[in-house]
């Protein structure tokens, strides 16, 4: 991120208008009520103050203010100040100090479809909303100010009336939107014109009582400004899709909440330029189009999409819906609506685990619907699987003349899939980077599966590496080689093994050979399970439980002492430090860190789940207030 990518972020929020209304006002109104009816995505703080005095009490935020954390804190925001909020004030002339306070109502970012229609270079609508309440005049001084920078700098400058409304218009080049506006990527083939240079963009920008209104053309402003000065122009709040999300999904005051209407939006895509249709287009690559892609992913049969964010005094819920009705649901959306059925930890899950998953996906219809998916995208890609297939049966069986991949691994694929992770042993990187995991898949005939993988790996890594199976406790734990990786020297590592077994109906994989013994022993009855972890139960009932087919849950206590040991532990130069951007390396000196258990009182858990219904399918993701800060 470069300064030229921040700064139209600012020019946009902080634009001003020349005309100002009376310093009584009537209430703004909500987002869906001013925007265009063409608006397919925004996103939309309602309340800034609430939000900040959500924000207070949070566990987040009390930790990154923790006395604890004030080297690693204030070395972090030294390096920001200095990078970017220093130069920044520079360039524009004013205290970004001065504005953070200005957002006292509604924050909304919206986009429109502005007259875009796949085959033209009209960009999309964008849209900025800010209401700044009783700062109005704060907003209305500063912003002045700002304005009056920008013509003495010698930036052109022009109104025009809306609706009542003047606005003013700024025009900024290429450079100053890179990274913000939506930009086509260049073109410049041979046998093919150059890319045209990007136009220039203006900027329509205005103050209505205590709210900024921006926008980069007159036809996203201009609704806005009926809707304001009592037009009766459409706007999103007509939408009858919307208006069914809202009623279902933005319920009592959500801190935030954003909506996405996919089936408007997936339209423009469809009629986008395609390849099939361009005679330069390369032989060697599956030519596509946006339609039938959609099409063949089940992606076209969702209408919309809406997460809201709540916070209360018991933690901070997050909810997910996809608008997606159960007649419409095919490819991708068919296999994401999980059958109702019981997804809570079975009793062999330890408590003692930091990570559990468990997703009741039915292997055969999953297969089935991958099958249909990419027939439909490139009939060639599923004969090339059929290939492989093939070619793997004929392989095994010359030794096992009865052996068929279908029917060994994909006819036995049961509806459960199960996953959990403890803590890493000890304190390298090594076992950090790969912590105890055991994944277990529901299967009808273990023993076939088992040869089935072991075929199709055999075909892609040499077993000469593999362990010979070993017995234990009555279960045959069998070692499959994995493709051998090397350093970046080019020296070899040595091939992992991924040890099998079977128990209870699963098919059990894992590298670590501990956990999966675990995992044998556990029908002894010794194991503590996590179902009966304190807290955990009562987390689950505020989702809405497990019967979904979906439920998952961390232990982010466990987790964030994992991640401090981890970073404590790595230099600058540390592969570890790689997850990083390259700018921002410097800035995290994590050797600065506490030790976790001075901020371990801000941790504790989360959960997850979901679930299907005739309408669409859910996500809920929920995480209680730490005990220890009530």
């Amino acid at each position: 991120m470069t300064i030229k990518i921040l700064r139209p972020l600012f020019l946009v929020a902080f634009s001003v208008s020349l005309t100002f209304a009376d310093s009584i006002h009537a209430a703004i109104p909500p987002a869906e009520n001013l925007l265009p009816a063409d608006t397919f995505v925004f996103f939309t703080i309602p309340d800034c103050n609430a939000l900040r005095a959500a924000s207070a009490v949070s566990p987040q935020l009390m930790f990154w203010n923790d006395p604890a954390m004030k080297p690693f804190h204030d070395k972090f925001m030294a390096k920001l100040t200095e990078k970017y909020i220093t130069p920044l004030e520079q360039d524009l002339g004013v205290k970004v100090a001065d504005f953070t306070d200005l957002p006292q109502g509604q924050v909304t970012v919206g986009v429109t479809i502005n007259g875009e229609n796949g085959h033209d270079d009209t960009p999309p609508g964008f849209v900025v909303l800010l209401d700044a309440k009783d700062k109005s005049d704060s907003l209305k001084t500063t912003l002045a100010a700002l304005t009056k920078k920008w013509s003495d700098a010698g930036r052109a400058l022009r109104t025009e009336t809306i609706h009542g409304l003047t606005f003013t218009v700024v025009t900024l080049s290429s450079n100053d939107l890179a990274g913000f506006l939506p930009q086509r990527t260049p073109v410049s083939d041979i046998g093919k014109d150059p890319a045209k240079p990007a136009k220039p963009v203006d900027i329509y920008f205005t103050q209505f009582q205590s709210l900024l209104i921006v926008g980069n053309s007159d036809k996203v402003v201009e609704p806005i400004a009926a809707h304001l000065t009592g037009g009766s122009v459409p706007a999103l709040a007509d939408d009858a899709m919307f208006a069914a999300d809202k009623l279902s999904q933005f319920r009592d005051a959500p801190t935030y909440y954003g909506w996405f209407n996919a089936k408007a939006f997936f339209n423009l895509l469809s009629q986008a330029t395609d390849d099939s249709s361009d005679p330069n287009a390369s032989s060697f690559a599956p030519k596509f189009s946006a339609a039938k892609v959609l099409g063949a992913t089940g992606l076209d049969g969702l209408k919309s999409a809406s997460l809201a964010l709540r916070e209360s005094h018991d933690g901070s819920m997050l909810t997910v819906h996809l608008n997606a009705p159960d007649s419409a649901r095919n490819g991708i959306l068919k296999i994401l609506a999980l059958p109702a059925r019981d997804a809570n930890p079975p009793a062999f899950v330890p408590d003692d685990a930091i990570k559990f998953s468990r997703i009741r996906l039915d292997g055969k219809q999953t297969w089935a619907e991958l099958q249909k998916i990419i027939a439909a995208i490139a009939p060639g890609g599923l004969a090339s699987v059929n290939s492989v297939i093939d070619l793997a049966n004929s392989s095994a069986q010359q030794k096992n003349p009865g052996f068929d991949l279908r029917n060994d691994l994909f006819g036995n694929l049961g509806d459960d899939l199960v996953s959990y992770q403890k803590s890493p042993v000890g304190d390298s990187l090594t076992a950090f980077a790969s912590p105890p995991t055991l994944t277990l898949l529901a299967v009808a005939n273990p023993d076939q599966v088992i040869q089935a993988i072991k075929t199709v790996v055999s075909m892609m890594a040499s077993q000469e590496t593999a362990q010979p199976p070993r017995d234990f406790l009555g279960h045959k734990i069998y070692s499959i080689a994995l493709r051998p990786q090397r350093n970046a020297d080019g020296t070899a590592i040595p091939s992992t093994q991924l040890l099998v077994s079977s128990s209870g109906g699963y098919l059990a994989f894992s590298l670590d050979p501990g956990i999966l013994e675990e995992y044998l022993r556990s029908a002894d009855g010794k194991t503590k399970p996590l179902s009966q972890l304190p807290g955990l139960a009562d987390a689950e009932q505020h989702i809405g439980g497990a019967s979904g087919g979906l439920f998952g849950y961390q232990n982010q206590r466990d987790t964030m002492r994992v991640s401090f040991k981890l970073l404590k532990n790595a230099g600058g130069s540390d592969p570890t430090m790689q997850m990083f951007p390259p700018t921002f390396r410097d800035w995290m000196d994590f050797t600065l860190l506490p030790d976790f258990d001075q901020v371990a009182k801000y941790f504790y858990l989360s959960v997850y789940g979901g679930n299907a219904t005739d309408d669409g399918i859910n996500l809920k993701v929920f995480t209680p207030r730490p005990p220890q800060l009530n």
